[in-house]
């Protein structure tokens, strides 16, 4: 049974542009469809080969991207089940939240905003909807996916209410209007924080795998801690890359299961979708002890992992790598490619956001590839793990 409070497939407010319904295409709804464009587009199957946490990985153990993906749409599924929230949206939104990203992840991504300062800048985020609403193209009447109003406003606004927008957005949001400034629906709200609940404990575990993060260090965090002795307890035997495993996997049950908590008692009397939309604050929350937990957590993660020298030393080539293809396609389009480089604007910004978007939709080895045809030299150091 849905929840008053959840998004009614029947009540969508459409696609940016009418379609041909004739022909059959199987009994899906309307969500199920963005679902399966997102699934079926070549944005996502990129996402396979673009950093999660490490560059390039070697091992096959590591999460990227679309891995990544994956299990945040696990997570968010289930929330939305429990809930009484529309799956199929919900879903959609996990899937599709990270279809933005550069190659090399935060690293890429502070290349080309470096490269688009002039011009407005780069972001990730932004980019997501650039990509889903104009560069990825299978349909003869249009450009874009022509993804449905939910999921385009839900991930233009899953961090909440967006009041600058930035170029990208605002030009997508002129184009078809997706109410920035009000909070996104229910199942936008669950996407993010099962994001966020995926990305804490699933980078906690790839961290302890290569050895950036030790338990010693993860110890000093009460919640962590907490959760350890319990293991120790149900588990004295086990060997302790058995226990590190039940040790995440017991972090994001309990995350959840708080998450699914503090949500109910925040949507108690919500009567419908808007009420979500109109409420003064998000309704997807964690508790507030968890809450606090869970920044913890992050600051954690930024401290000894994300910017860990050896990470930092990784990225700061990976940007070297994104400057120079920006730099190299400017001064030569034709490397970009006979397509792309008779698109290519003479104007700016135009001609910089164009050669973003290209280098954007780049997969990290892709990227490697085109920096070694270019400058005849293998980028090194950009693994490693």
């Amino acid at each position: 049974m849905s929840a008053p409070y959840a998004s009614d497939p029947a009540r969508t407010r459409g696609r940016q542009f009418a379609s041909d319904d004739s022909v059959p295409r199987g009994p899906r709804g309307p969500w199920q469809r963005d679902r399966d464009r997102i699934i079926h587009s070549i944005a996502f199957r990129r996402l396979r080969h673009k950093t999660q946490v490490f560059i390039a990985p070697d091992g096959d153990h590591y999460r990227v991207r679309l891995t990544h993906s994956l299990e945040v749409a696990q997570i968010g599924r289930v929330i939305a089940r429990v809930l009484g929230l529309d799956e199929d949206l919900s879903e959609a939104l996990c899937l599709a939240h990270d279809i933005g990203h550069p190659p090399f992840g935060h690293a890429g991504e502070d290349a080309l905003n470096a490269a688009l300062e002039p011009h407005g800048g780069f972001d990730h985020n932004a980019h997501c909807l650039r990509t889903l609403m104009l560069l990825e193209s299978p349909y003869c009447e249009f450009d874009g996916l022509n993804l449905s109003w939910e999921v385009l406003e839900g991930l233009a606004k899953h961090n909440g209410p967006v009041a600058a927008p930035n170029w990208a957005l605002a030009e997508l949001d002129a184009a078809f209007p997706l109410e920035l400034g009000q909070r996104p629906s229910l199942e936008a709200q669950v996407a993010a924080l099962a994001d966020d609940i995926a990305y804490d404990n699933h980078d906690i575990d790839d961290g302890l795998r290569a050895g950036f993060l030790c338990l010693e260090q993860l110890l000093e965090l009460d919640f962590v801690a907490e959760q350890w002795r319990a293991v120790e307890r149900r588990f004295p035997m086990a060997v302790r890359e058995r226990q590190l495993r039940e040790l995440v996997r017991g972090q994001i049950g309990l995350m959840v299961n708080d998450l699914i908590a503090e949500t109910r008692t925040r949507a108690a009397g919500m009567g419908n979708p808007e009420a979500v939309r109109g409420a003064g604050g998000p309704t997807a929350a964690f508790s507030p002890a968890l809450a606090e937990a869970e920044r913890q957590i992050k600051r954690f993660l930024y401290a000894n992992l994300y910017y860990h020298p050896d990470q930092e030393a990784t990225a700061e080539r990976a940007r070297a790598v994104t400057a120079t293809l920006f730099a190299a396609f400017g001064n030569d389009p034709a490397l970009m490619g006979e397509g792309w480089a008779a698109r290519l604007d003479a104007d700016e910004p135009a001609r910089s956001r164009h050669i973003a978007d290209y280098i954007a939709g780049m997969t990290d080895r892709f990227a490697i590839a085109c920096f070694t045809r270019i400058t005849g030299q293998v980028p090194e150091g950009l693994s490693n793990v």
